[in-house]
C-alpha cells in the first residue's frame, strides 16, 4: 500500500512540475496545442495540460551579434576584410518561433550577406569615411528583411576594417605627401603675408624721409648689438647735404 502511495505521489508531483512554468520578465513562451499554437504567455506563472501542451522560451532581451569577417571587394576593386556588430531583439515571439526555424541563426547569416552586398557598393575611401552612412544603410536593409520574423534590428556598427599590406603603405605614403603638400601650402601663405606686410611698411616709410632715416638708424644699431667687429655700411646721400650746404655757403663769403 504504501509502495503504492508514493508511486501515485511521485507520478502527481510529475505532472504538477510539468503543469506549472514560470517565466521571467524578460522571457515569453509561444504554447502549442496539439501543435497547433495558441498564443504567446508570459511572464510569471504558467498552467500547461500536461501531454497536451507544449511551450517555447523566447528571449526578448536586446542580443548582441558579433559577425565574422567577410571578405569584401570595393567598388574601385579593393579587397578587404570587414567585421561588424548587431543589435536586434525579438519584437513579436509568435512569429520569431514560427515564420524561421532558428532566428538567431538566420539573422547572422542574413548580417553576412548583407554586409557583403553593401561593402561592395562602395569605393574604399567612400568605406573608410562614411561609417555612419554605412551602418545606416545596414541597419535599415536588416530591419526590413527581419521583420516578417519578428525581430527588430535597432544598431549596425562596421567594428574593424582590415586593408592588405600594399594598400596600408600606399595609404601611408599618401597621407605624408599630403602633410608635406599642406606645410608647404602654409610656408608660401606665410612668405606671402610677410612680403605684404613688408610692402606696406616700404610705402609707408617712403611716404616720411625722417622715418626713413630713423628705420636706417634703428637697423644699424641692431647691427652693431649683434657683437660684430667691423661695420662697413654707406650713409645716404641726405646725410651729407647739410655739410655740403654749409661748405658752400662759406666759399661764397670767402669770395
Amino acid at each position: 500500500m504504501s509502495s503504492l502511495l508514493i508511486t501515485v505521489l511521485i507520478i502527481g508531483g510529475s505532472l504538477l512540475f510539468s503543469m506549472i512554468k514560470i517565466l521571467q520578465e524578460y522571457e515569453r513562451g509561444v504554447v502549442f496545442r496539439f501543435g497547433r499554437a495558441i498564443g504567446v504567455k508570459g511572464p510569471g506563472l504558467i498552467i500547461l495540460i500536461p501531454m497536451v501542451d507544449r511551450m517555447i522560451k523566447v528571449d526578448t532581451r536586446t542580443v548582441t551579434m558579433d559577425i565574422q569577417p567577410q571578405d569584401i571587394i570595393t567598388l574601385d576593386n579593393v579587397s578587404m576584410k570587414v567585421n561588424a556588430v548587431v543589435y536586434f531583439k525579438v519584437t513579436d515571439p509568435d512569429a520569431a518561433v514560427n515564420q524561421v526555424e532558428d532566428y538567431l541563426f538566420a539573422t547572422s547569416q542574413l548580417a553576412q550577406t548583407t554586409l557583403r552586398s553593401i561593402m561592395g557598393q562602395f569605393q574604399m575611401d567612400e568605406i573608410l569615411s562614411n561609417r555612419e552612412k554605412i551602418n545606416h544603410k545596414l541597419q535599415e536593409l536588416l530591419d526590413a528583411a527581419t521583420e516578417p520574423w519578428g525581430i527588430k534590428v535597432t544598431t549596425v556598427e562596421v567594428k574593424h576594417i582590415d586593408l592588405p599590406k600594399e594598400m596600408q603603405r600606399a595609404m601611408a605614403r599618401q597621407a605624408e605627401a599630403e602633410r608635406e603638400r599642406r606645410a608647404k601650402v602654409i610656408s608660401a601663405e606665410g612668405e606671402l603675408q610677410r612680403s605684404e606686410k613688408l610692402m606696406q611698411a616700404s610705402l609707408k616709410l617712403a611716404e616720411s624721409p625722417s622715418a626713413m632715416q630713423l628705420a636706417y638708424l634703428q637697423s644699424l644699431n641692431e647691427v652693431a648689438g649683434e657683437g660684430t667687429n667691423t661695420i662697413i655700411f654707406p650713409l645716404p646721400i641726405d646725410f651729407f647735404e647739410s655739410f655740403m650746404e654749409a661748405k658752400k655757403n662759406q666759399a661764397q663769403r670767402n669770395q
